[in-house]
């Protein structure tokens, strides 16, 4: 039976580093713990013990996920926790000796009680943790495995992967050529589409309320990340950049309104072959200014996360600044209004993105940053050509245009910090988006690869990469960066 993924899952607000290494990891262990007390046991537990496996295991210092696990054992959850809180729950813990099940429960909790086993790989997803709850005599009350599966989705080991049957999504799709198919025989977009599938789901007023959230909750993290100053957590010291380069390119566009003939413009080219030859540094910062927003912006959200502060999943935190990079980029750049970015555009990309995560992954320690940045700017990009008036096909090409030039991309973060090389790699990314929509803006949407094609051909790379390469910190830049 075909699965549907709705926008509201895919885009979910939670907290940063990571949406696989620490919401997922929050949300599992918090449904264990209330699954212990739906079976009336939770005044019997007087120990809790968490392992973590893999990848989750491998970069899980890096990423917050003791801290994120803690709290959710505390019954924390990713949409209404509170940052800082989260982020100091290791620090708590141990200064406290304990923690308190769901708010209620007081045990003692010690650091034993938190393991890593980074070699021991699950044979269903490299991301994998069991938690286990014991009474006063030492017997298992009860024991789960969960696989953080990436995006912030989780499943308890024994549980299908989908959980929305076909059946409750009346236009539900397989492929993109499945999606396309509906969308001519319907006469409809590929939004247009999205939006009977999520009303049928959740009603149309809880569709339009969370689209509207998730759309404010991006654009409110670029504007925090705009606007905040400082060092990101870490060894590296990786100061913030995105207020700095805001504030250098509001001095830009302050100077091109006071005296236009002093800055360069974009459309004419130099004024010599001088000129063009040996181009001044001035010159070139000051040149394209939109396209240098675009970057701004995503390093805005990406230093947000990387802070662990409040991020929407798009489809994944790693890859978060991309979709609401390129959708602020529309509404300031091209007056693309804010109904139609938390419509028409959340919409496009979460169709886009279900067919990642259902034929192939949007999980980094499963498919390597392909799937994390490779299919976000694909969505960015497919969803920019739709507000921008573009057909389903245009959509689907430009979407296929933004992986085809993202596949192979290793995911390998220096010190297991969602850091470097992810701001940068979003804001490049963002460009990439952008230009794929512009070419396929500027064809009649057939072209040679499909966007089937080149999601199969991500899932088989992703298949074929070495694990040292999917998030575990292993290989690439992760050690070339230390060593050096």
């Amino acid at each position: 039976m075909t699965d549907y993924v709705s926008a509201l899952d895919l885009f979910s607000i939670g907290i940063g580093p990571s949406s696989s290494h620490t919401v997922g990891p929050m949300r599992a262990a918090l449904s264990f713990v209330e699954a212990v007390l739906h079976s009336g046991r939770l005044d019997d537990v007087v120990r809790v013990e968490a392992v973590l496996y893999g990848s989750l295991a491998a970069t899980g210092l890096g990423h917050g996920t003791p801290s994120a696990v803690l709290a959710g054992l505390a019954g924390m959850e990713p949409e209404t926790c509170d940052p800082l809180v989260v982020s100091r729950m290791t620090e708590a813990v141990e200064q406290g000796g304990g923690i308190r099940l769901l708010g209620t429960r007081q045990i003692a909790f010690s650091p034993g009680d938190l393991r890593m086993a980074p070699l021991t790989r699950m044979p269903r997803h490299p991301n994998a943790m069991s938690v286990e709850a014991f009474d006063a005599a030492g017997e298992s009350l009860s024991r789960e495995v969960y696989f953080s599966i990436g995006g912030g989705f989780v499943v308890r080991d024994g549980d299908d992967e989908h959980a929305v049957p076909a059946s409750e999504a009346p236009l539900a799709f397989v492929d993109a050529d499945d999606l396309l198919r509906l969308c001519d025989e319907n006469g409809l977009t590929i939004a247009q589409l999205a939006w009977q599938n999520e009303v049928a789901l959740h009603g149309a007023d809880t569709v339009a309320a969370g689209l509207d959230a998730r759309w404010l909750a991006m654009e409110d993290c670029v504007d925090v990340g705009l606007s905040t100053e400082g060092v990101l957590p870490g060894w590296m010291k990786v100061r913030r950049r995105a207020r700095a380069t805001a504030d250098r390119l509001r001095t830009l566009e302050e100077a091109q309104v006071a005296s236009p003939a002093s800055v360069p413009s974009t459309v004419g080219g130099p004024a010599s072959p001088a000129a063009a030859a040996t181009p001044a540094p001035s010159s070139l910062l000051s040149s394209d200014l939109p396209a240098q927003w675009l970057q701004a912006y995503a390093m805005a959200v990406n230093e947000e996360n990387a802070g662990g502060g409040r991020v929407v999943t798009a489809p994944t935190n790693g890859a978060a600044g991309i979709i609401p990079a390129v959708g602020y980029y529309a509404m300031r750049f091209h007056g693309v209004t804010r109904a139609s970015l938390a419509r028409e555009y959340l919409l496009t990309a979460a169709a886009i993105g279900s067919l990642y995560k259902r034929n192939a992954s949007i999980s980094g320690a499963e498919a390597g940053c392909q799937g994390e940045v490779g299919s976000a700017s694909s969505m960015a990009a497919g969803a920019l050509a739709a507000v921008l008036g573009g057909t389903p096909r245009q959509v689907e090409n430009a979407a296929e245009i933004a992986m085809e030039h993202h596949l192979g991309l290793t995911c390998d973060p220096v010190g297991g910090f969602v850091q470097v090389p992810c701001i940068e790699r979003n804001a490049i990314a963002a460009g990439t988006a952008v230009a794929a929509a512009r070419m396929a803006l500027g064809g009649d949407g057939s072209h040679v690869v499909s966007l089937d094609t080149v999601i199969e051909t991500m899932r088989q790379t992703g298949r074929d990469m070495k694990d040292s390469y999917k998030e575990t910190s292993r290989a690439g830049l992760a050690v070339n960066v230390i060593e050096c």
